[in-house]
């Protein structure tokens, strides 16, 4: 598996690279400026389940309140950067806790390694960043358009660029919105580097074609052992990505903990709103984090003890009446609008 003998790398406590759990990332949408509502948004994403945070270091403004946001985050910042390399080396000292840059925009080699040098004296990881729409005009004219070979080589040039101002303290990220060139491009650096992955499909839309998108091109690339850190990029609240993230990684059985939920399709046998039902339960069971269990949600008591007998505990619906079941077997009949209370008691038996 790759991902067991890529560099080690801390960022901010948080290790990953050399078989460390996959960690999951997301971004803040406020203004970094604005302390208090940057620092509610990553208390948000922290418990969702989020392990880094990335805050743009946008402005001189944003890049000094690092100091504030990385004090009160309990999970490690990292610092966004573009075009101002000084705003990169603002924003490391005053506690970013690893930086992205794109050492393609951010100056010249001469600005690249004041900003290594700074990194290095602090220890402060430094992510390149490379995606499809970033591509300098002659690796473009070489590989006649975007491919993902071209997507590599301008990634590798930019590693090399900070290798020789003599630090590999690093993490790349190569990303495209076109989900199989994000496939075939994490293949190939694979084959090339030994550098921890941080991987995505970058502008995947909204929660639902962004989901779908995620969905494929992140199950196929961590399935082939690639990927240390991941982020789910949406249209949405930051804390959706989380939410998608580990349930990615839950089902391809890369991350433990946290109830699964299955329910059934709903068909003409279904005397309750079981759409609604289900949609009950899964914001339900976000409480249960601690519990490693399956939790069937099904529209029938046929659907229900029978088809979801591997389910650990379940509710099913019935004709006037639901059904509370363990590992197949009916432990009550309760009144259908009584099912989610009714689930709820076992659940905190289950905890307790």
């Amino acid at each position: 598996m790759y991902r067991d003998n890529t560099k080690i790398i801390n960022i901010g406590g948080v290790k990953i690279g050399g078989g460390n759990p996959i960690a999951i990332q997301s971004m803040t949408n406020t203004p970094t400026e604005d302390v208090a509502a940057t620092v509610a948004q990553i208390k948000r994403l922290e418990e969702a389940g989020c392990d880094i945070v990335r805050c743009t270091a946008n402005t001189e403004a944003a890049a000094k309140a690092f100091k504030e946001i990385t004090a009160a985050s309990q999970i490690p910042v990292v610092a966004d950067i573009h075009f101002n390399y000084k705003l990169a080396i603002l924003a490391m000292e005053n506690g970013a806790d690893k930086i992205r840059i794109n050492p393609g925009n951010i100056g010249g080699e001469e600005k690249l390694k004041e900003v290594v040098k700074v990194a290095k004296e602090r220890g402060i990881p430094i992510r390149v960043g490379v995606n499809s729409g970033s591509l300098e005009k002659d690796i473009l004219e070489k590989y006649n358009g975007v491919t993902a070979e071209g997507i590599v080589e301008s990634a590798l040039d930019k590693v090399r660029m900070i290798e020789e101002s003599g630090y590999d303290n690093i993490v790349i990220s190569i990303k495209s919105s076109d989900v199989l060139m994000s496939v075939q491009t994490h293949k190939l650096i694979s084959e090339k580097t030994n550098y921890p992955l941080h991987v995505g499909i970058t502008e995947s839309g909204t929660v639902w074609s962004g989901n779908i998108k995620s969905s494929v091109g992140l199950g196929i690339i961590l399935n082939e052992g690639i990927g240390d850190t991941i982020r789910v990029s949406l249209s949405t609240d930051p804390v959706e990505e989380v939410r998608t993230a580990k349930l990615i990684l839950k089902t391809l059985g890369l991350r433990s903990g946290g109830i699964s939920l299955v329910s059934c399709p709903t068909c003409g046998r279904t005397h309750i709103d079981l759409i609604g039902l289900a949609e009950q339960t899964e914001k339900l069971i976000e409480n249960y984090s601690a519990l490693n269990i399956k939790v069937a949600v099904m529209g029938c008591a046929v659907n229900g003890p029978g088809e979801a007998r591997e389910a650990d505990l379940g509710i099913a619906g019935g004709e006037g009446e639901g059904l509370i079941f363990k590992h197949g077997e009916i432990l009550r009949k309760v009144p259908q609008e009584k099912l989610l209370e009714e689930l709820k008691l076992e659940l905190d038996n289950w905890q307790g």
